[in-house]
C-alpha cells in the first residue's frame, strides 16, 4: 500500500454546509440567522457568559476565599543543592545567589528537606524546615536563623503630649 492509495474512512471528512447561495438551496436570505437584530449582522457580539435575564452563574454562587495581591513566595532551596558549598561554608542569600540557586537576594529563601547534606555548613537564612535543619544539625552545621521582624515590632510608638 502507498500513501496516494490511503483513504480516509466514511464520515470522518464532512461536507461544509453552503449558506446564502438562493432559495433551492434550502439556506438562503437569511443564511439561517433568522429575520432582523444583533444576530443577524455580521460580526455580531454578545456576552458568552450572558444568560438573558436569568442571574448569571457567577453570581448565583457563594465568594469563597481569599487571595492575596501582594502574596509572600519563597524562593526554595533543596538541602541537596546546598553540597555545591565547601566544607564550613556561611551559606546566606548573597551565597545563594551567587551560587545560581536563587534569583533575588531581596525575596525571602526557604530551605526545604530534598535530599541529603553530607558536609557541616554555617547557615544564615530566615526560614527553614524542621527536617532540613535536623539534617544539617546531624551533618554538623549551625543554623543562625535570622529573626523576623513583626509588624508590631516595626512600628514606632506615637508621641503623647
Amino acid at each position: 500500500m502507498q500513501l496516494h492509495e490511503l483513504k480516509s474512512p466514511k464520515g470522518s471528512r464532512k461536507k461544509k454546509r453552503i449558506i446564502g447561495r438562493g432559495k433551492g438551496s434550502g439556506r438562503g436570505k437569511t443564511s439561517g440567522r433568522g429575520e432582523n437584530g444583533q444576530r443577524s449582522r455580521s460580526g455580531r457580539w454578545s456576552l458568552s457568559s450572558s444568560e438573558g435575564g436569568q442571574m448569571p452563574l457567577i453570581r448565583r454562587l457563594p465568594k469563597v476565599g481569599f487571595r492575596s495581591k501582594r502574596p509572600i513566595l519563597n524562593q526554595v532551596v533543596s538541602l541537596e543543592s546546598l553540597n555545591r558549598f565547601a566544607k564550613d561554608a556561611v551559606v546566606d542569600a548573597n551565597s545563594l545567589k551567587a551560587q545560581g540557586l536563587i534569583n533575588s537576594r531581596y525575596k525571602p529563601v526557604k530551605i526545604l528537606d530534598n535530599g541529603e547534606i553530607n558536609k557541616p555548613l554555617v547557615i544564615k537564612i530566615k526560614s527553614i524546615s524542621k527536617s532540613a535543619k535536623e539534617k544539617i544539625e546531624k551533618a554538623g552545621g549551625k543554623i543562625e536563623v535570622e529573626e523576623k521582624v513583626s509588624q508590631k515590632e516595626k512600628k514606632t510608638p506615637k508621641k503623647q503630649i
